[in-house]
């Protein structure tokens, strides 16, 4: 106020001492940035969705990689929107170590499966149909899924699989149709 009514108002020295209008541009370029990465972020899904469709990948699987590379991208622009609005890099560094050491302790069984089952998915090395012996069990593949993998026993038992079992056991995937097999395998 005596600033005011002595000399005026001078937004010059409030932006060089970090008044209110200068943290306030700050915040303003953070939001800039943020709505950046949000369109970068629609970029990137659709490359990557036409990517993984000229690679004749499945439909379930192009929307799971489109959501996660947006994901991806939006939180990057979070991340980054908060150190400009802050006036700080450290912030953008913790966010991402926080991100990675949550990621690594708290779900890391829960991502090793969906990553093998993306892995499962996308190289087609096992299919619905296929006739296996996982481990200690054997049966016909009758789904496979982002996480899990379903198998029906030679006895009718349904057996949910975690994909990441699917890279660290050895699976024997039979060539021939189980009703031309003349022993069960063992």
């Amino acid at each position: 106020m005596i600033a005011a009514a002595v000399g005026g108002y001078d937004i010059n020295r409030d932006l060089t001492n970090g008044g209110p209008v200068h943290n306030a541009l700050f915040v303003v370029a953070g939001l800039v940035v943020f709505l950046g990465f949000i369109f970068a972020a629609r970029f990137v899904a659709h490359i990557v969705g036409e990517q993984l469709r000229k690679r004749q990948v499945r439909s379930d699987m192009v929307v799971v990689s489109r959501r996660v590379a947006t994901a991806t991208v939006i939180l990057l622009g979070l991340f980054a929107a908060l150190g400009f609005a802050v006036q700080s890099a450290n912030v953008t560094l913790f966010g991402l170590l926080l991100a990675t050491v949550v990621a690594a302790l708290g779900v890391q069984d829960l991502l090793r499966d969906y990553v093998s089952g993306y892995y499962v998915l996308l190289e087609r090395h096992i299919r619905v149909g296929d006739h296996v012996s996982i481990d200690a069990h054997t049966g016909v593949i009758t789904e496979v899924r982002l996480r899990v993998t379903l198998l029906k026993s030679d006895e009718g038992h349904l057996i949910v699989i975690p994909n990441s079992e699917l890279f660290t056991k050895p699976v024997t995937i039979y060539s021939a149709p189980v009703e031309s097999r003349t022993t069960p395998p063992k």
